[in-house]
């Protein structure tokens, strides 16, 4: 009885000392075949790096300015389609095409379509031009999918607490927007953080769009950049500088998804 408890621990013992073996042996093939020189030439060359500056910042304020104005936006309309979408009538099924069709459809093809085909075939010019049809599309996505995530905090909620509003008197608009959608919020803020990093990433799909110097966004910034100085350093610094950014805000979601587990 005694051999049949030991063999599982020592397979997983034997298992791992092997994975770490295998893993050494992988590192040093790595510094020892690799070119290294050429690598921190072609990667992180400190010159090509010192000419970004300060240009990487603006390109990062840029970044953040559309993600915080089109997740601003997209959520207001989020919370109009969430409570449309749990509705009777024909504002229930309007919500619902709405929702499923820029859920369906990839942000890029969104982009495209707002960018390029809607001013081409009714000769218009959408507000911002270019890159503000873009942040139209970033906006239609986003609140595609924040009305779900909203739609779910909502029903989420004790159907107890809209009936003792109710039973108080008070309408049931003004029940659902300062009862039932402040408890909402609080039940969801983890995955609309969550989709807060992801439409941070997206706006790098702006490129596509043609950007002035000072509409630049990091993609757009270090595609440009590596093309200007024909090194890839531009794109590490702007990996960089992305990781900056949302590696706190995935560390914050992670915080309050462990908050809301132990209040659960």
């Amino acid at each position: 009885m005694a051999l049949v408890d030991i063999r599982p621990t020592v397979r997983r013992r034997i298992s791992r000392i092997s994975s770490y073996a295998i893993f050494i042996v992988i590192v040093v093939v790595l510094v020892f075949a690799v070119n290294w020189q050429m690598i921190g030439q072609n990667f992180f060359n400190p010159t090509v790096a010192g000419k970004l500056w300060p240009g990487v910042l603006r390109a990062a304020w840029n970044t953040i300015w559309y993600t915080v104005f089109s997740f601003s936006v997209g959520l207001v309309l989020a919370v109009a389609f969430a409570l449309m979408k749990m509705s009777k009538g024909p504002f229930r099924w309007f919500a619902k095409a709405y929702i499923e069709l820029f859920r369906g459809m990839p942000a890029l093809l969104t982009i495209f379509i707002c960018v390029f085909a809607i001013p081409m075939a009714f000769k218009v010019r959408l507000p911002g031009g270019t890159i503000g049809g873009g942040l139209i599309a970033l906006i239609l996505v986003t609140s595609a999918y924040t009305a779900e995530i909203i739609r779910a905090g909502i029903e989420a909620v004790p159907k107890g607490q809209m009936e003792a509003a109710r039973s108080l008197g008070m309408p049931h608009l003004r029940t659902t927007m300062t009862v039932v959608l402040p408890q909402a919020f609080r039940i969801v803020i983890p995955p609309l953080t969550n989709e807060l990093v992801t439409l941070l990433k997206d706006t790098s799909l702006l490129f596509i769009a043609g950007m002035t110097v000072m509409q630049k966004e990091l993609t757009t910034f270090g595609k440009d950049g590596v093309s200007t100085y024909g090194n890839s350093t531009p794109y590490v610094v702007v990996a960089v500088v992305y990781l900056i950014i949302t590696i706190p805000l995935t560390y914050l979601v992670g915080r309050l998804e462990k908050k809301m587990a132990v209040k659960k």
